[in-house]
């Protein structure tokens, strides 16, 4: 026959060297089409490691692309796939040239079939086919390698195969009650153990892998121990468990019967400690310890030395073209049953005509049930309903009956359900059945007859039968019987894609026929693999995000393996410290421990080992607070003595510590000593004096490699009057190392150069860069076919190109701005086997899904090349800052200190985060990022973005003086000009904040030489008062020499035109609160003014000057006279003026005064968001600025002591002066003065 003929192609060579060419002729099928294959019979197991294709000797008939199918007994064919996901291989491109793949995975089958895919469309399918290999055998029982008890290494190995997906491969047992065992739960494998034998109810799972495993076919299966762990290997994927600390793997016996003698398994061999040769694998059946002398049991159960396979032939639905037809029965009743498998939750199974009702029969999947629908002129006649979870990828049979007027629908045997039904009419099954997808009509007929309502299955079918009658689905694929359209027969298809999973991070692997989906909720993460970390590496990565002090989850690698934790940022100082607490951060006092001389405390971070490593690691600087509080307890003793007490700290447990806080390492010291101030000049502690009087060591512990501290021993606390106290504060670490990492490249050649970057399966780059060049490569690596590139196209486009063998894949952003514009710009690419995806700053991310059926390992080889490339072409020119490839940041900056063209650092941050500086704060630039000079604000904070509040009682007086009048009063004829030069105004600018249930009020008083005067003041109007003591209000006024503009809250802004000269001459002091000085007051202004203030007071600011701020904060250096009660608050925050919402200040310029920026990084109080406090003070603040608005009048007062008669002021309506009055129970006093002239706005 055919396949005779070609058995010149098919042979061992003994090198690898192709010997295609020698042969002449080839096959080729009279049909060209997708139903021919060529299949080669080895005459043995074979372990096949390459094949290689060849067109037919001098003609025009190649193919282009095949599939390999692999099978021991020509039944049950399984497709090998490339990298577990590219099913085809791609072939010829002539009909000389041989094209040769060596398999990744060797397959050990005895029969191969080939099967075209394409073909050269100018001729037709043509081959010529080669394999490589070695026999393969297994003898039945034998032993091999060494028994030896010195063998650091235990593994038990095998191989099995099974139809079943349920039962046990290997039990044995050990001293104790305890056993473990491998069992096939479902299709997976489970190592457990158990306490009390095979009848433990309840076992503990130490692993699970693999899926699938009930396909009949050969999976190799091994548990090695290493040390503390077990390795549980399937096929070739390995999981790394922990020992339980109660296993003893002193197991001394394996029966290898099975409890349930239905469940059956063919095993193939056992092995321990050898060493298999590629030819040549021995089986062994031996325990598990190497300790113990060995036993062998088989006599138990029906054990035979041969694998009697049944034969089972399944058909497999890839396609929405795919169908079967098959005869329907002549019988007057139905009978049609059926095992399918399947990822999908919907999918039309079985269809037919009922040949006397003149309806059809519809049984399909939907939501994971089967459903039964009966229909007649598009009107439903009856509906059944059964099973449910149909969708996990087990098989499942389904059997449909009809007879003596009732229909039933079973499935699994009735396990998973049966319904039931009395139809009117009889059920029977019509000259033809159809399973699965449209009713074998052409792909563009569109007709009624040939419409499918539902979706197409997608599976595996098995076991059909019709009219009780097995179906050979063989004669199916040699067209004898039916009919049937892109199926794949003697062969299931299915692949499980979530096993192993490819979502990462604890992502939930769901999946369908044709692709997989990872929920990445709760998880930390985010991408279409759950990849990249939500949030971000360090307090100080969050700070220049815009946030301030709180709680925020931090992911100090990224990407990689260590889980996110709840740290407290505190960014008030200069530095942005990183805290994380233990279990004890206060001052605790000693309880010494009856029979115990030495007290022991340990304590327990609120981080993991892991997590603490990285933090310090990070940091620039890491200390945490030693202190011991002491009588007559001595602490360290001398430095040549025995230490009375130390500590651990470090990594893991930590290692013995005998210095103290303050100190250096290995001192034996306190901070006392180091200093040489300790109470006793003959020791280096305080406490080492053993005095009866309290004293104490304290200081801060700065090494970072003895970070943090875990335990403390204290010696000396049992002696008759001993007494202590000791405290370990919470470890505090500042500055991100990784963060400001950045260099400088000034050429277009010039580059750095690391190690090959390993990414091939996950890939996530991320780094900032700012440049004045218009393009530019930041990155590149590069392998035999594949590569990886990031770069700047454009002046406005970043690009992100791979190839991983499916072809170059580019994504691409495109900026609505400039990227040249020398300012930081963030690039995060990822790529996975689902996606690409390339984000921009804070632009939408682009994504390219890759191939479903193609390659996804990336593969390089090169040096990984950054701001350039190795043809030294196209370089970038600018600066690269913190740049992480999956989660590991790369240090630029050592590698530019020795390369040429390059340079460490990159200066001026502020171009890109001063904006985050607020309220007039300025930003000033640092060597490693910037910070925000609140000196000319009237806030504070690392933002000046902290409101400056006070709580005034009418006693209470702030005032700050401009200047001393010393020349005024040596010569009060000198013009004002020549010695307040610089302090004659021609305009003003005040703002402030406050809230106060007094009315009237005075805000704010200025003075001057020249009993000039400029008031702010609350004026008696209605019902104000409520609204006054609610809310917050904000008030601006500014005078630019004769117009002035004036605004409350969120009101309309109001100007008015002044009719002095617009000067404010020789400014005296500011006051807040009381006014003592008040003698050249009108009298209603004076009565006011001795009232004092009662509220609060917030960012007052008056020019340049805040004269809250600076009594606050700076009352020693700033002129600034205080009396009576000042009591700092935050009265003046939007928090604190409802204590029912989270904000409602009102403002002025629509800016929150308190700094914040509600975006994607938010901190955590209590690691709850509060969202809908956040909505109603947003509420509470429109509704309380539109009631002020109406219910309070703010007076601007200013005075001017000129000679103006029968002047008005413009704009200023004259029903407005009957309000002025302070006091409503005081009568209106008409002022007359020709000397001064009083403008009330």
């Amino acid at each position: 026959n055919l396949i005779n003929q070609l058995l010149y192609a098919v042979f061992f060579p003994s090198s690898s060297s192709s010997s295609l060419s020698a042969g002449a002729g080839g096959w080729s099928p009279l049909t060209s089409d997708r139903y021919q294959w060529l299949e080669v019979d080895l005459g043995e197991r074979t372990r096949i490691t390459a094949v290689a294709t060849q067109g037919r000797y001098g003609s025009s008939d190649w193919q282009t692309s095949y599939l390999l199918m692999f099978s021991d007994t020509g039944h049950n064919w399984k497709q090998y796939r490339q990298e577990d996901s590219r099913g085809f291989f791609p072939g010829n491109s002539n009909a000389d040239s041989v094209v040769q793949y060596k398999l990744q995975q060797p397959a050990i089958a005895r029969f191969l079939r080939l099967i075209p895919l394409d073909w050269n469309p100018s001729g037709r399918i043509g081959l010529r086919l080669e394999t490589y290999g070695c026999p393969y055998t297994s003898d039945v029982l034998s032993f091999g390698g060494s028994s030896s008890s010195s063998s650091s290494s235990k593994v038990v190995s095998l191989k099995f195969k099974t139809l079943r997906n349920s039962g046990t491969l290997l039990h044995a047992e050990g001293e104790g009650g305890l056993s473990l065992s491998l069992e096939l739960e479902r299709g997976k494998l489970q190592l457990l153990l158990r306490q009390g034998g095979t009848s433990s109810p309840e076992p503990r799972r130490l692993a699970s892998l693999g899926s699938l495993l009930d396909d009949q076919h050969w999976h190799h299966v091994a548990v090695e121990r290493r040390g503390a762990h077990l390795n549980l290997t399937v096929d070739k994927h390995t999981e790394r468990v922990q020992i339980p600390t109660e296993l003893d793997l002193a197991l001394y016996k394996i029966p290898f019967g099975l409890p349930n003698p239905n469940k059956t398994f063919c095993l193939v061999f056992f092995l321990i400690n050898i060493h298999v040769s590629c030819c040549f694998i021995s089986l062994v059946i031996i325990f598990l310890s190497l300790l113990l002398p060995l036993s062998l049991s088989l006599s138990q159960g029906n054990v035979t030395f041969s694998c009697t396979e049944p034969v089972s032939v399944a058909v497999t639905f890839p396609g929405p073209q795919s169908f079967l037809q098959l005869p329907g029965a002549a019988a007057t009743a139905a009978s049609v049953g059926f095992q399918f498998r399947t990822w999908n939750k919907a999918g039309l199974l079985l269809t037919f005509d009922l040949p006397q009702e003149g309806g059809v029969v519809w049984l399909y999947l939907s939501e994971a049930r089967l459903r039964l629908q009966i229909h007649k002129a598009g009107r439903a006649l009856l509906e059944l309903s059964a099973g449910s979870a149909l969708n996990d990828g087990q098989w499942h049979s389904v059997d449909l009956t009809s007879g003596r007027g009732r229909l039933t629908l079973a499935v699994d045997k009735e396990e998973g359900g049966v319904a039931h039904a009395s139809p009117s009419f009889p059920v029977a099954v019509g000259r033809q059945l159809f399973f699965g997808g449209k009713r074998g009509c052409p792909a563009e007929d569109d007709s009624q007859e040939c419409r499918n309502p539902f979706d197409i299955f997608q599976g595996c079918m098995r076991l059909l039968t019709v009219d009780n009658q097995p179906v050979d689905l063989i004669l199916v694929q040699q067209r004898l019987l039916g009919n049937y359209s892109q199926l794949q027969i003697d062969m299931c298809g299915i692949i499980d894609r979530c096993s192993p999973s490819r979502c990462e991070h604890g992502g939930h692997c769901s999946q369908s026929w044709t692709v997989f989906h990872c929920n990445c909720s709760d998880s930390g993460y985010s991408g279409a693999t759950c990849h990249s970390s939500v949030y971000q590496q360090s307090c100080e990565a969050y700070k220049h995000n815009g946030n301030t002090s709180g709680h925020f989850y931090i992911d100090v690698d990224g990407s990689g393996p260590i889980k996110p934790q709840l740290v407290y940022c505190n960014m008030t100082e200069e530095n942005t410290w990183m805290v994380i607490q233990h279990n004890n951060t206060e001052l605790t006092r000693v309880r010494p421990s009856p029979g115990l001389n030495q007290h022991l405390i340990h304590f327990d971070y609120s981080s993991q080992e892991e997590q603490l490593s990285a933090i310090t690691g990070q940091s620039e600087h890491c200390e945490q607070e030693l202190s011991y509080h002491c009588r007559k307890s001595r602490l360290l003793n001398t430095p040549e003595g025995t230490p009375f007490s130390w500590w651990l700290g470090g990594p893991g447990s930590g290692r013995i510590q005998t210095y103290w806080g303050g100190a250096q390492p290995g001192s034996q010291q306190c901070a006392c000593g180091l200093q040489g101030d300790c109470v006793d000049p003959q020791h280096y502690c305080n406490c080492d004096a053993d005095r009866t009087e309290w004293a104490d060591d304290s200081g801060l512990i700065t090494h970072k490699e003895s970070l943090p501290v875990r335990s403390l021993v204290l010696g000396d606390v049992q002696r008759p009057g001993s007494e202590a106290a000791y405290r370990v504060g919470p470890l505090r670490c500042h500055g991100d190392k990784n963060f400001w990492n950045a260099a400088f490249f000034d050429k277009e050649t010039s580059y750095l150069h690391f190690p090959t970057f390993h990414g091939e399966l996950s890939a996530d780059i991320s780094f900032l860069f700012k440049t004045t060049a218009s393009s530019g490569v930041f990155l590149e690596n590069l392998g035999i076919k594949d590569f990886i590139r990031i770069e700047l196209s454009s002046s406005t486009q970043v690009l992100f190109s791979f190839d991983v063998g499916n072809g170059p894949l580019e994504v691409r952003v495109e900026s609505d701005v400039p990227l040249n514009d020398n300012r930081w710009h963030r690039v995060r690419a990822e790529r996975n086997v689902k996606e690409a995806s390339l984000r921009l700053d804070e632009l939408p991310a682009a994504t390219q899904e890759a191939p479903a059926d193609g390659h996804f390992h990336l593969q390089l080889n090169s040096q990984l090349f950054i701001g350039g490339t190795a043809s030294r072409q196209k370089g970038f020119r600018g600066c690269i800052r913190s740049l992480q490839l999956n989660g590991v940041t790369l240090d630029l900056e050592e590698r530019a200190k020795i390369t040429p063209g390059v340079r460490p650092g990159c200066p001026g941050h502020c171009s890109s985060y001063g904006s985050l500086c607020q309220n007039q704060g300025r930003c000033v630039e640092r060597a490693n990022g910037f910070q925000c000079d609140c000196g000319l604000s009237a806030y504070t904070g690392v933002f000046c973005h902290t409101e400056v509040s006070a709580i005034f009682k009418s006693g209470t007086s702030v005032s700050y003086t401009f200047k001393e009048p010393y020349e005024l009063i040596r010569n009060s004829s000198t013009l004002p000009s020549s010695i307040y030069s610089d302090m004659t105004l021609r305009g003003e600018n005040v703002s402030l904040s406050f809230r106060t249930n007094q009315s009237p009020a005075l805000l704010l008083y200025i003075s001057s030489y020249y009993r000039e005067y400029l008031a702010l003041l609350i004026n008696k109007h209605g019902e104000e008062a409520f609204i006054l003591k609610e809310c917050v209000c904000v008030v601006e006024v500014e005078r630019l020499e004769v117009i002035l503009f004036f605004q409350i809250n969120q009101d309309a802004r109001e100007d008015f035109n002044l009719t002095s000269d617009g000067e404010f001459n020789a400014i005296k002091s500011l006051v807040l609160g009381r006014v003592h000085e008040s003698d050249e007051l009108d009298p209603d202004l004076a009565r006011l003014a001795a009232l004092g203030f009662t509220g609060c007071l917030s960012v007052v600011h008056f020019n340049s000057i805040s004269p809250l701020k600076a009594a606050l904060l700076h009352p020693d250096t700033s002129p600034v006279i205080i009396t009576g009660p000042l009591v700092q608050s935050n009265c003046g925050s939007l928090a604190s003026a409802n204590p029912y919402a989270a904000e409602n200040t009102h403002h002025l310029s629509g800016k929150d005064l308190s700094g914040k920026r509600w975006g994607e990084s938010q901190p955590l109080v209590n690691a709850i968001r509060t969202d809908s406090a956040l909505i109603g003070g947003l509420i509470a603040v429109v509704i309380f600025v539109l009631v002020t608005g109406l219910a309070i009048t703010a007076r601007f007062l200013y005075r001017r002591k000129e000679t103006y008669r029968n002047q008005d002021v413009k704009g200023v309506k004259q029903e407005d002066s009957p309000d002025f009055p302070f006091n409503n129970q005081t009568d209106s006093q008409n002022v007359s003065d020709e000397n001064r002239k009083e403008y009330f706005i």
